[in-house]
């Protein structure tokens, strides 16, 4: 059994506590848990408090004092002694010396800032040929009683710091050590056979500090067995993968074969090929079962928008921009071949059992235009969408002849054109968006009444400020030939016809108000021109 041996440091004298460890059947330490070292500060803090009761303390030549060697900061990082591991463990050392030693009583501070050292033993005193001492912050100090032999068969450190020392060194100092607990634990899976049985028990986050570990020891059999254990547990979460990578590639920079970890988050081929893209999109858009192809359509747009600030992953923007505007074409020329097939139905056919299968096709058509307009729009690349639906002369005739429960979901991508148009998330060209207001915009208040009541998604707030800022693009004779054309569906339908009233005011006073204005303030230039004609 090993021990913990715990100083506490009572107005001048020193008391030691002493705590079993057990060791295991392979003959190394059971490593604390980081909740046993806080436990372990904790119960120090108050041993600093004197106890009134106790009475005051006889100093003799044989009184138990810390050395002075603990009081000084540690400068080097390595020191190799040979009776350092006696004082740490507070041993009581005769100094030789009578009671009244002034110079020892001045340099003593007060009991009250003495620092509050913990000292921890491990391994088998009896059994080990040397020490090390590791120093912690906050005076944490542990004491491993360990085999030289094993040490320099596994450690690169161990055997360039002990190869070239006398065969009495006994003791090993490494000072600042940052992580105390993982330490110990690297040093005692030196003396375990089988290093991927231990790790398979650890968190991720307790490997990749013996990992660290182990690579500024240099012990390359632990280096492996952690990279062993990382390549095949789960990576939870974004922070955890990106500790895990950085970790590794820190490896990676220093020559150590990392490549099976990295081919979780890496492929051999540079840059994939763009039709793995198209593939994902084209699987979406054929799906006809309705709640995963809603699903997927949402995941992906959610990842596409992540990307839009990295390369694309089909290389150029223009070559992923061409692949959804072929994906745009074969869906719009589908839609076009619905719509017609579904005008060619009897007339005297009205039962919705021989209607389904294509209203359906046209509702998943139309959406899919709809989600190919969106991935687009949120790469400021839908401007030829724009001119591509407002030339669909030929489709928006035959809107006007299908029911509107069949129709009313191309009215929805038409929406979102002039949402988009109104939102600056597209710049078409004038007559681009003149030609989308006439081919469009009446089939669109004719199937108001049903968007608002039928359609979840359809905010007409939105809608018709999209609208309205649309047609205050064009020239100011457009504007009114538009307004005018709305304003006689809006006196006859109310609430079932968009509602234009702003941009309709903002049409008024450009056209009765700030012509007023500039006429007035033109005058001057043309009486000045008229005078100097009169002159020459």
């Amino acid at each position: 059994m090993a021990e913990i041996r715990l100083p506490k440091v009572e107005q001048g004298q020193t008391k030691i506590r002493n705590v079993p460890i057990a060791v295991t059947p392979e003959g190394f330490w059971c490593c604390p848990s980081p909740v046993g070292f806080q436990k372990t500060l904790k119960s120090q803090k108050p041993l600093n408090k004197p106890k009134p009761s106790s009475p005051p303390p006889q100093v003799t030549a044989h009184k138990k004092q810390i050395p002075v060697t603990e009081k000084k900061p540690m400068t080097t990082p390595i020191k190799p002694t040979g009776t350092y591991g006696d004082q740490r463990t507070f041993t009581p050392v005769n100094h030789g010396i009578s009671a009244p030693v002034v110079p020892e009583r001045v340099l003593r501070p007060k009991v009250e800032h003495v620092p509050r050292n913990v000292a921890i033993e491990y391994g088998e005193p009896g059994t080990s040929d040397m020490k090390v001492i590791l120093l912690g912050k906050q005076g944490f100090c542990v004491k491993l009683s360990v085999h030289k032999k094993v040490l320099m068969e596994h450690s690169c450190f161990f055997t360039d710091k002990l190869s070239g020392q006398e065969p009495g060194l006994s003791c090993l100092e490494i000072d600042d050590c940052e992580d105390v607990e993982s330490y110990v634990e690297t040093v005692g899976l030196m003396y375990c056979k089988e290093m991927k049985q231990r790790l398979i028990k650890q968190s991720v986050s307790r490997v990749l500090r013996i990992l660290k570990v182990a690579e500024l020891l240099g012990f390359n059999s632990c280096i492996q067995s952690c990279l062993e254990y990382l390549e095949a547990v789960p990576w939870v979460g974004e922070e955890e993968e990106d500790k895990v990578v950085s970790s590794v590639l820190r490896l990676q920079g220093e020559g150590i074969g990392v490549t099976p970890v990295l081919k979780r988050i890496s492929s051999n081929v540079t840059n994939p090929p763009n039709d793995t893209i198209s593939h994902i999109m084209e699987l979406v858009l054929k799906s006809n079962e309705e709640r995963g192809r809603r699903e997927m359509k949402s995941v992906v747009l959610k990842l596409l928008r992540e990307n839009n600030s990295l390369p694309s992953y089909g290389g150029p923007a223009d070559v992923f921009n061409e692949t959804v505007y072929t994906l745009s074409r074969s869906c719009l020329d589908s839609l076009l071949s619905l719509f017609k097939q579904a005008v060619e139905l009897e007339p005297s056919d009205k039962s919705m059992d021989s209607r389904e299968p294509v209203v359906k096709q046209i509702a998943l058509e139309a959406d899919n235009l709809s989600w190919l307009l969106e991935i687009l729009a949120d790469r400021q690349s839908a401007d030829e969408f724009a001119l591509m639906w407002a030339s669909q002369q030929e489709l928006a005739t035959l809107h006007s002849k299908l029911p509107i429960v069949s129709r009313h979901h191309v009215s929805c991508i038409t929406a979102r054109l002039f949402v988009g148009v109104g939102k600056g998330e597209l710049l078409p060209a004038k007559d681009t968006r003149q030609l989308l207001l006439q081919t469009w915009l009446q089939p669109l208040i004719n199937d108001y009444n049903w968007l608002q009541h039928g359609c979840r998604s359809f905010d007409r707030k939105v809608v018709e400020e999209g609208i309205g800022r649309t047609i205050l693009t064009l020239p100011l004779e457009d504007q009114q030939s538009i307004l005018l054309t709305w304003l006689g569906s809006f006196l006859k339908a109310g609430d079932n016809c968009p509602n234009l009233q702003r941009a309709f005011e903002v049409w008024w006073r450009r056209t009765f108000i700030r012509p007023y204005s500039d006429a007035q303030g033109n005058v001057p230039q043309s009486d000045s021109s008229m005078a100097s004609k009169q002159q020459d």
